[in-house]
């Protein structure tokens, strides 16, 4: 095989680690943040939530590898060009990672792709500021907003369920009073029954004597799931692309090159993706189950949707914004200092990978 094609593939791996080194948090960090489990059992189950999105990628997302094979930039396809484009991206979110700053591989291609497409071709300008940098913008926001809106209209829903069995009379004193519960989990001086009451997870744990049964452990497992699954419709099809513009009838087929990037989406999670899972998990604001759930259940349907349509969203950006609109207006709730970390490196990211890819493009034009 040629040498070229051999450094691309094995970059495009590189780059595919170094994302999922960074994002597979991005879709299970408020398991941890609202201490449903630990890390390393919540990035094993975006990993595989991951794998079975990556692999279904270049079906249901299509439109996303379309876009980034073609619509940002005109260029001949060219090792060249594909080695400069990984070398940007990967330098960039590889740093991130080590910092600990959840960023989108998705700008860091982008930039990379037009620092390269200035000397290698033509950048389709109004394509990028269409098809990228709205749907990028906009994404913040509406995650912001929708997360803000679930959880305002949410607030008090019932979060587990408690069972009791009723005692005898004489333990009556033993137990607290007022409350919620004090009708409904107390015991009663009639035969013993058991009841079956819901409430938040704080009036389970201060009122039931019995068993406890969260009601939202489970459905934050599910979109947790969901949205890393998304991660991995959204995400593949960009790194694929990026390979794709050096495959030959000599070298590896689509398919082959599809498995590079998922296996190595994998390994890179689960070998680094706890460093920035802990910031996205108790950094940006300290959640419970209902808004972790919220979260995740915005982040899912927006990058799932995206994914499918060809707007290429920011799994970091929706992440985050999803978790930052969490507390709605008690801004005071956020962190400040981890925003304000987020949005320099957020900034900065599509201007390095393209001066980065520039200069790369340069180095082995020449």
């Amino acid at each position: 095989m040629n040498p070229d094609l051999v450094a691309v593939f094995t970059l495009t791996g590189v780059l595919a680690a170094a994302n999922g080194a960074n994002d597979v948090s991005k879709g299970v960090a408020t398991l941890c943040g609202a201490g449903v489990v630990r890390y390393r059992a919540a990035i094993a189950w975006g990993i595989a939530a991951t794998l079975g999105g990556s692999l279904l990628s270049l079906t249901i997302a299509s439109r996303m590898s379309a876009l980034f094979t073609k619509g940002i930039v005109m260029v001949p396809p060219s090792a060249t060009f594909a080695l400069a484009v990984l070398c940007g991206s990967i330098a960039w979110v590889s740093f991130a990672t080590i910092r600990r700053l959840p960023v989108s591989t998705t700008h860091a291609l982008v930039g990379s792709m037009v620092g390269a497409g200035l000397l290698a071709g033509t950048v389709l300008w109004s394509s990028i500021w269409v098809k990228v940098a709205l749907p990028l913008l906009a994404s913040i926001a509406v995650s912001y907003l929708l997360s803000a809106f679930l959880n305002r209209v949410t607030r008090g829903w019932p979060q587990c369920v408690c069972a009791d069995v009723e005692r005898a009379d004489a333990e009556l004193s033993a137990l607290p009073a007022g409350g919620v519960f004090a009708n409904v989990c107390a015991p009663a001086l009639a035969a013993p029954t058991i009841r079956i009451t819901a409430g938040t997870s704080a009036e389970c744990a201060i009122h039931s004597r019995g068993q406890r049964y969260s009601l939202m452990d489970g459905a934050h497992w599910i979109t947790s799931g969901l949205a890393s699954f998304a991660r991995g419709l959204n995400d593949t099809p960009k790194i694929w692309a990026i390979g794709a513009f050096a495959l030959t009838s000599d070298g590896l087929r689509g398919w082959q090159l599809l498995l590079i990037v998922a296996v190595s989406m994998a390994l890179g999670g689960a070998l680094a993706g706890i460093r920035v899972a802990r910031t996205l998990a108790k950094g940006v604001v300290k959640m419970n189950h209902r808004e972790g759930f919220m979260a995740n259940l915005v982040t899912a349907v927006l990058v799932g949707e995206g994914a499918h349509l060809g707007l290429p969203m920011s799994t970091t950006h929706v992440a985050a914004g999803a978790i930052a609109g969490i507390p709605g207006s008690h801004l005071a709730r956020l962190n400040a200092t981890t925003l304000g970390r987020f949005l320099f490196a957020w900034a900065v990211t599509p201007v390095v990978a393209a001066l980065i890819a520039m200069g790369t493009y340069a180095l082995l034009r020449t």
